[in-house]
């Protein structure tokens, strides 16, 4: 039987790659964008192997309608794709509430949304997989980016929770933790709060990072992507790009050694 997987923010960049991939692949694809129109192109050459739906993850009512829409059309959902999201850009004093809230809502809530509307359908199918698009930034941080990182750390603690808690119903899941790639997500798609020139010296130390070798080719992760759906024990968490594995390890490491330089101190507040 034809597997059929469930994708937001299939409208360009990373959605759109999968999800041509998908196809290719022989996949069902349930394929949601904000516009629909933008998927027009796969609908003509895919024709009822991809169903786009039209869909604001903000709108909890909407993730549920959109996830039902799709079991009862293709009879089942198998894999759910948790990807859209944007980057917002900004120090943390910079950064507005609306900004903050509208950063959180899309990135953290969004995704409990579709999650939430999706487990019945697994439960009661006693299989499925739910791929939660983080960030390696959900694992470490870089300064201008706060809120961003803060949405993917709590991707990630409600994933990990999410995946003990599933588990006993056949359901895996997985934080795909990409480093930066050449998307659209740091240009045409990303938001940036109003800078103040206190910061100048932050972002300028920022941007002389952004050299181009450390951005990968994002139609180079769709081998990685098929490996993890096709998958029968996915991982919990799988980086892509070269340079996260490394990052975090060196990271981790110097937290491990910050962590046991306290160790006495952390001990003795115990009590017992």
């Amino acid at each position: 039987m034809t597997k059929t997987i469930f994708i937001t923010g299939a409208s360009k960049g990373f959605g759109k790659i999968w999800t041509t991939a998908f196809l290719n692949a022989g996949y069902n694809v349930a394929a949601t964008a904000r516009n629909v129109e933008t998927l027009d192109d796969l609908k003509k050459e895919f024709g009822s192997k991809i169903l786009p739906i039209k869909l604001d993850v903000n709108d909890r009512e909407q993730c549920f309608k959109a996830v039902q829409t799709a079991s009862a059309h293709f009879g089942s959902i198998d894999i759910v794709i948790n990807n859209a999201g944007f980057g917002l850009f900004g120090t943390i004093e910079e950064t507005t509430e609306k900004e903050a809230r509208d950063q959180i809502e899309t990135n953290v809530f969004g995704l409990l949304w579709v999650t939430q509307a999706v487990m019945p359908i697994m439960r009661k199918q006693q299989h499925g997989h739910i791929i939660q698009i983080s960030s390696v930034l959900g694992m470490v941080t870089l300064p201008v980016l706060g809120i961003y990182n803060a949405s993917k750390w709590a991707v990630e603690g409600l994933s990990e929770t999410l995946a003990a808690e599933v588990a006993g119903f056949g359901i895996k899941v997985t934080l795909v933790e990409p480093n930066g790639f050449a998307t659209e997500w740091a240009s045409a798609s990303a938001l940036h709060a109003q800078p103040m020139k206190e910061y100048d010296n932050v972002r300028a130390s920022f941007n002389e990072g952004l050299t181009d070798d450390i951005f990968g080719v994002p139609e180079a992760t769709t081998e990685a992507m098929l490996k993890l759906v096709r998958s029968e024990n996915p991982p919990l968490r799988l980086f892509l790009g070269k340079m996260a594995l490394p990052w975090v390890t060196q990271v981790y490491a110097d937290r491990l050694k910050t962590w046991e330089s306290w160790k006495e101190v952390a001990e003795k507040a115990h009590g017992k």
